[in-house]
């Protein structure tokens, strides 16, 4: 009798959780938030003021770094749509897409090709280098920003990019240049300019170099599109809005050909071994940090820090992780995505997983702009933000995206909230952070895309007003909300 009493409870408790559980779900309401549909901003224009020191006594007044020098940056970013102030909108968005496309691909075969690669023969030679990774040639020329190069400083407008692991400028004289929006650099006019002699550990930590007739030492970056940089590898002081920093090592190339556009060079904020932060790390406390504004809701520019004050209070952080092929990209471990307060079914860890090869992954890059996950990831997300928006009135694919809505004539809509959980830190996306205008008549796109490859990339447009905290030395990486404040 008591055996029986004791199941029939347990039999009821059972129910009783079972209706408890049925109840929350129900009572559980999908999570939105407000979208406030905006068309495609038309581009910004270029407005820069040099302050050029050209005396000696100017020039003395520049605080110049050195390596037991802790210091902060503060620096101005700006869309590379400012290069292109007289194209149309829509014109605008199709070269970003085209170069976005070009820009994965590149990060797609760089990381096989690293993953695949074999050690050098001994006393094989390949002339030069192929750690040297532009970000103009490839399609992440997004975001860049104005400094000096050189003593005294020539202000020209550069590239900053993390998927990307050198410092390169356009040098005078031309075998071939592109066009670009100031005069092109001349080392001979420049005080502070030294080339690398072979044998240094400079031209050392070059996966392979060549030399001049003069055992200088060469650099030159080939793509699969064609396009080249070719030059002297050198040292030379760039100079951010009063403080200067010596002896950085750069290229300075004179054979430049291929899909590059208006920016004089490149400073690479990757994690290899001649990106800028790496090579003035502990002058800044190995920290910087960068916001990207929505453009469609703000002039204001974007902004990058370098120094302690990069690291908001209000971060959350996500551990660094290393790719043991290939030290370039940051890796992160993202392990689930939420779409309407809901945790979505079918996105386990194992889907953005690294493999002890150096398979898969996520990383956060600038300069790609659409969020890409590995297929079986993307389609649960975009299916779970389907069902959330079955409200919306659909629209045609556009491009690379196959979840679209005809926001024509709404001033406010209803969509799901979408939430990326990373280890140790959620970061909930703003609806402007995933629905994006297309055109400037109401089309509006779910902005991630799948990808065939394991590997997962988070683009800029999801990181927008965000402050994205690189704290190198404490091998982490950091979101705070609002960050462009």
């Amino acid at each position: 009798m008591a055996e029986k009493w004791e199941n029939t409870l347990l039999f009821s408790s059972s129910i009783f959780l079972l209706l408890l559980f049925l109840s929350s779900a129900v009572s559980d309401p999908l999570q939105l938030q407000t979208l406030l549909p905006r068309p495609l901003p038309h581009p910004p224009t270029l407005s820069w003021t040099d302050s050029e020191p050209d005396s000696l006594a100017e020039i003395a007044e520049l605080s110049t770094v050195n390596s037991n020098t802790t210091l902060e940056m503060h620096l101005e970013l700006h869309h590379l749509d400012a290069f292109s102030s007289e194209e149309i909108p829509e014109r605008l968005f199709d070269f970003r897409l085209q170069r976005d496309a070009l820009r994965a691909d590149t990060i797609y075969s760089q990381v096989s090709n690293a993953v695949a690669r074999k050690p050098p023969r001994a006393g094989s030679r390949s002339g030069f280098s192929s750690s040297i990774i532009s970000g103009l040639a490839h399609g992440s020329g997004e975001y860049f920003t104005r400094l000096g190069v050189g003593t005294p400083p020539r202000y020209l407008y550069m590239v900053l990019d993390t998927g990307s692991d050198v410092v390169w400028v356009q040098c005078s004289p031309c075998k071939n240049c592109y066009s670009q929006t100031d005069p092109i650099f001349d080392p001979t006019k420049s005080r502070s300019f030294s080339g690398i002699p072979c044998g240094s550990p400079l031209c050392r930590s070059l996966d392979s170099s060549g030399c001049n007739l003069r055992r200088m030492c060469l650099y030159q970056v080939s793509y699969g599109d064609g396009s080249v940089t070719f030059g002297d590898f050198s040292t030379e002081t760039l100079s951010f809005r009063g403080n200067r920093v010596g002896r950085v090592a750069l290229g300075c190339g004179h054979d430049n050909e291929g899909l590059f556009v208006g920016a004089a060079g490149l400073v690479g904020l990757g994690r290899g071994r001649l990106s800028f932060p790496t090579q003035a790390g502990r002058r800044f406390n190995r920290k910087f940090s960068y916001c990207l504004v929505d453009r469609s809701t703000s002039s204001r520019p974007s902004s990058m820090i370098f120094g302690d004050a990069a690291i908001p209070r209000t971060a959350v952080f996500t551990p660094l992780l290393t790719n043991p092929k290939l030290d370039t990209f940051y890796y992160v471990e993202l392990l689930w995505i939420s779409v309407g307060g809901t945790r979505v079914r079918g996105i386990t860890p194992s889907l953005f997983k690294m493999d002890q090869d150096g398979n898969g992954g996520v990383i956060i890059d600038s300069g790609t702009s659409v969020t890409r996950l590995t297929r079986p990831a993307y389609i649960a997300l975009r299916d779970a933000f389907r069902i959330g928006a079955s409200n919306l009135k659909r629209a045609p694919d556009f491009s690379l995206f196959d979840t679209c809505f005809d926001l024509s004539g709404k001033t406010t809509v209803k969509v799901p909230t979408v939430v990326l959980h990373f280890r140790g830190a959620d970061v909930s996306l703003p609806a402007t952070n995933y629905m994006i205008p297309v055109d400037r008549s109401g089309t509006f796109c779910f902005a991630f895309a799948g990808t065939m490859s394991g590997l997962s990339i988070i683009g800029n447009i999801q990181q927008q007003s965000f402050r994205v905290a690189f704290d190198l030395g404490g091998s982490r990486i950091g979101f705070a909300p609002r960050g462009c404040a």
